[in-house]
């Protein structure tokens, strides 16, 4: 199979590159290994790209300073969490001038906080799980009560499952909000879905395949997604047509709510009758060896490569 690579002309008009990744959130080991991987596959298709490391190693260096001395003339953005998802990063090359793959600011602050997201969708009566928004003086027993066992702890501002806990009794819920709190002010119990995992790539206004995740851990958690061999995705599911129309439509109607652009992540769970439910938007979805997005791009026959270039397209179009 013949790599894929941009002509000369469209090289040109790509310019030079930055991808930026690495950042100071917990996520940065996973950013670290999704912008080696993005930085590589611009360089097989013969874009002129390197690598800024956001705030370097130690913490140490200036991201803004960085990006003003750096000479780019866009940018593809490959952090995840707090400081390079939330809408932080993206003002900052608002403020620059300097195109950049992905959602806009306002998009990528609200799918990165998950209790505003779940607003959003309950206020566009799109369907997500019942939660309630706890802290040290929350009624951790009327939350039991509400939401029934198990539950879902979830720091608010935090991705790649970092933080999140399946609890199922009062004591384990005492210690989820805890681990929680230490990560994020902002903290959510959510009501658990007995049903099957789905994820959804969004790529310039087209689902990909979508994704049934199964894995022997009580939930897809930060090692069944970044670790563990046994995961299985499997895109051969036993969705009927009618169902797979109806996710696809849900992902487009919650990508489009939340104001998303370019791509995305779309994760969904079934409820104990067989309907979805929305859980989160990835608006820097990760791009490691592992992850999902380019898994769904290679079952459409859009290779790495490809895949990179399409995401960085849209900073030229637009």
């Amino acid at each position: 199979m013949t790599m894929f690579r941009v002509t000369a002309e469209e090289a040109r008009q790509l310019g030079r590159v930055a991808v930026i990744y690495g950042g100071l959130s917990s996520e940065r080991v996973v950013s670290l290994r999704s912008g080696a991987e993005v930085l590589a596959g611009l360089l097989r298709a013969g874009v002129d790209a390197f690598g800024i490391d956001l705030g370097g190693e130690n913490g140490d260096l200036n991201p803004v300073a960085q990006l003003s001395d750096a000479q780019f003339d866009r940018a593809f953005l490959i952090l995840h969490g707090p400081g390079g998802e939330d809408g932080t990063l993206q003002g900052v090359l608002e403020m620059l001038g300097k195109p950049y793959t992905g959602s806009g600011v306002a998009a990528s602050a609200l799918g990165m906080d998950k209790v505003r997201c779940k607003q959003l969708w309950t206020g566009a009566g799109l369907p997500t799980p019942e939660y309630v928004v706890i802290d040290e003086n929350t009624d951790l027993a009327y939350v039991g009560d509400k939401l029934g066992w198990p539950i879902f702890v979830k720091p608010a501002h935090e991705g790649s499952s970092i933080g999140i806990a399946k609890v199922t009794n009062l004591e384990e819920l005492h210690q989820a909000y805890e681990n929680a709190a230490k990560l994020d002010s902002l903290v959510l119990a959510e009501r658990w879905m007995s049903g099957s995992e789905f994820t959804v790539g969004v790529l310039n206004g087209e689902t990909l395949p979508a994704i049934k995740l199964e894995t022997t851990h009580d939930f897809y958690d930060f090692d069944a997604k970044y670790e563990a061999d046994d995961t299985r995705y499997l895109f051969e599911h036993d969705l009927s047509e009618q169902q797979e129309a109806e996710l696809n439509r849900l992902v487009i109607d919650a990508f489009n709510a939340v104001g998303c652009e370019g791509w995305s992540r779309v994760d969904l769970m079934q409820d104990g009758d067989g309907n979805f439910q929305l859980l989160e938007v990835n608006t820097a979805p990760g791009m490691t060896d592992h992850s999902l997005v380019p898994m769904a791009a290679r079952k459409k026959g859009i290779s790495f490569e490809q895949l990179v270039v399409e995401i960085l397209r849209p900073t030229v179009a637009g």
